[in-house]
């Protein structure tokens, strides 16, 4: 219930005095909350100036004003409202927050974070190793991801110790399983899924305890955690190709070569590709896709060319196979989707590759748009930042004149035509 008379309650919540509530309001919320200090006050109506008269008790006619915030705590305690300058404030409302203070709690607990991993690396079997205090002074530099609270990092940065003493302690095992890793220190098979903070933290150590680089990349996080005997999920993800016939008698290359006779497309996991002797003839032509309808429409027609599908975002798996496929002297041709994404793919792939671009220029566009049209398929608007094309200038001014998004459906006749050639 309100210790302020309804009148007096009434009157001070005018809107003569509303700019000096606010403006004292701030300057508590930054001082600690005390009624010290002063508030300028400029630019002041007649009413302002009126209300803040009697509520000073002196007159007041410039449009500036000085006020003393422990005079109006006075002033304010001999008056109706009978009470000091920060409880008025808080019967008024919202409730006053302490700035300084919520800081100041801020930094002890972000403290308390560092000082709590400190101790956990000098509790370890870790502490006599060099390398743990490089990891807690990069930690501390780079600090804790925003939205972590202090209580969340001080957790997960003792299950990281865990996972390091486990991986690099005197005691470490034999070869364990990423997810069965991560169960054992997070309760979750996913807890050092790719991504995590945790799993960023483990790798960081694992990577100075190894005197390498943090890798920037899939491919090379998971070497990182074979440094270490972790093995990482190899079979979740996969590539979709067609036609790859590779050289080698082993059963991976013969049931490849098997497949791409039958005209089947084939799944390769990460884990097939570690193991698969890939080595076609130097100079072999290998179309890359985006959208797995075109190895679906060319496994129906029976192509003959070999084809690599990027599903969209090309997954490291993707890239992984088409380094491999580049390593043994082929070339590549690139269609995607006539899209801005589907460029920005086209151009990352061109580029890693020195690819040939494939029915993907200017004319393809215009020409493939205009058929479209005329046969009455419902034109997809084109949505996003243009970006240009590395193989075509023309190519995104022809996309933005015509706003149009085209997908490689769009084109399947024409694309299956040119799989179908003999190489």
């Amino acid at each position: 219930m309100s210790e302020l008379p309804s009148a007096t309650r009434d009157w001070l919540t005018g809107p003569g005095l509303t700019r000096l509530w606010e403006g004292v309001r701030k300057r508590l919320e930054s001082n600690g909350v005390q009624a010290t200090g002063s508030l300028r006050l400029t630019a002041m109506t007649a009413r302002e100036r009126n209300d803040l008269s009697l509520l000073l008790g002196k007159p007041l006619t410039a449009a500036a004003v000085t006020v003393r915030l422990d005079m109006l705590d006075a002033r304010l305690r001999a008056s109706a409202a009978g009470l000091g300058l920060r409880q008025t404030l808080e019967e008024l409302g919202p409730p006053l927050t302490d700035r300084r203070a919520a800081r100041a709690d801020v930094a002890t607990r972000r403290e308390q974070v560092w000082s709590s991993l400190a101790s956990s690396l000098d509790a370890s079997p870790l502490a006599d190793q060099e390398w743990p205090r490089q990891w807690y002074d990069l930690l501390r530099r780079t600090g804790v991801p925003r939205g972590v609270t202090p209580e969340a990092a001080i957790w997960t940065l003792q299950q990281a110790v865990q996972v390091l003493t486990t991986l690099l302690g005197p005691e470490r095992g034999g070869v364990v399983g990423r997810g069965e890793l991560a169960a054992m220190a997070t309760g979750s098979a996913h807890g050092l899924d790719d991504g995590t903070w945790l799993a960023r933290l483990v790798q960081r150590g694992v990577a100075l305890a190894h005197g390498t680089e943090f890798p920037d990349d899939a491919a090379g996080r998971r070497a990182l955690w074979r440094l270490v005997s972790v093995t990482p999920d190899e079979v979740s993800s996969t590539v979709l190709t067609y036609g790859l016939r590779t050289d080698g008698e082993g059963w991976r290359e013969r049931a490849l070569r098997e497949r791409a006779d039958h005209h089947a497309e084939t799944h390769l996991t990460p884990r097939d590709l570690h193991d698969l002797r890939l080595q076609l003839p130097s100079g072999t032509l290998i179309h890359i896709c985006e959208n797995p309808r075109v190895v679906e429409a060319a496994a129906d027609a029976a192509c003959t060319q070999a084809l690599v599908c990027t599903s969209g975002s090309a997954a490291t798996v993707v890239f992984t196979l088409l380094d491999a496929l580049a390593a043994t002297g082929c070339r590549f041709a690139y269609h995607g989707d006539f899209d801005w994404p589907g460029i920005a793919l086209a151009n990352r792939v061109i580029r890693r590759y020195a690819a040939m671009s494939w029915r993907m220029g200017a004319t393809d566009y215009e020409r493939l748009a205009a058929r479209s049209q005329a046969e009455g398929i419902p034109q997809l608007a084109l949505d996003g930042e243009p970006v240009s094309a590395d193989w075509d200038a023309d190519l995104a001014s022809a996309m933005a004149a015509l706003g149009v998004a085209l997908h490689e459906e769009a084109t399947l006749d024409l694309l299956v035509a040119d799989l179908s050639r003999q190489a």
